[in-house]
This record gives structure tokens, sequence and C-alpha cells, in this order.
């Protein structure tokens, strides 16, 4: 029986917490992908009982704690997220790439959805439409995530 990655989970949140508040151009920054949320799904689906709802949870304070006008927001979000992906890892694991990548997009959309209406509800209404743009490149980038934390251990 293999351990579960704590020590992975922790390095690769970390360091999606640091890729997420990197500074980037402007017309760069609507196109970087959830980096957060990429590592908690992957976690999520990969190792539930190691990452799912708590790692969601930590992760999206820490969030909070460096970008959020609300604290909690997030942690509610990715915990939300996480959720369903710990819900459905078995039939998420089992699908190819590509067919995760169409999952993984639309997780990440409704990431955003739900940080949309959170953010109304509390007065901090962002409506932007390239806040959209997010799930997209994430979700094409979700294959390369998959091999960049799997180098890390072995999967179940």
């Amino acid at each position: 029986m293999t351990r579960e990655p704590r020590g992975w989970m922790v390095f690769t949140s970390i360091v999606a917490l640091f890729l997420t508040v990197l500074p980037l151009p402007g017309w760069l920054e609507y196109l970087r992908p959830a980096f957060v949320v990429l590592v908690v799904l992957y976690f999520s689906i990969t190792w539930p009982r190691a990452g799912g709802i708590g790692l969601g949870f930590f992760c999206g304070l820490a969030l909070d704690a460096l970008q959020g006008p609300v604290i909690g927001e997030h942690a509610l979000v990715l915990s939300a997220v996480a959720f369903i992906a710990v819900w459905e890892h078995q039939r998420i694991r089992s699908k190819p790439a590509f067919q995760q990548s169409l999952i993984v997009f639309f997780a990440l959309a409704l990431y955003e959805f739900f940080l949309f209406v959170v953010d109304a509800w509390t007065g901090y209404p962002n409506t932007d439409a390239r806040r959209w743009l997010h799930p997209l490149t994430g979700a094409m980038i979700w294959p390369i995530a998959i091999a960049l934390l799997e180098r890390g251990h072995s999967p179940r």
C-alpha cells in the first residue's frame, strides 16, 4: 500500500498559490489558469482522502488572504468544487485525458460561476466577460498539469 502524498500536496499547493499571485502584464492576467483550483481538483480526483474538501478549504483561505476581497469566499467555493470532485472521482479518473479536460472545464466554469454569485451577494460584482477565459485555459493545460503533478508521486 502506498502512502498518501501529503508533503507533495502541500508543496504543489504553495507553488500554485505563488503562481496565482505572480504579477503578470494586464493582457496576460486574464489568460492565467486557476492553478490552485487545478491542484485541488487533481488531488481530489487522484487522492480524495488526502486532498478533497479540506485541501480546498485551506487553499481557499490562503487564496482569500492573498487576493480575496471577502475572507471565506474562495474557501467556500473551492470546498464546493472539491466536494463534487471527490463525489465523482472514480468516474472522472476512469476517463481519458481529453474527456477529463472537458470535465475540468465545467468544474472551472462552475468555480467561476460560484465566485460570480458570491461576489454579487457581497457587493463586489465583477461583470467582466474575460473572467470566463480562466476555465478555458485551465482545461487546456489540464493534461500538462496531470503529467507534472504525477511526477512527484506514484498515483493509485
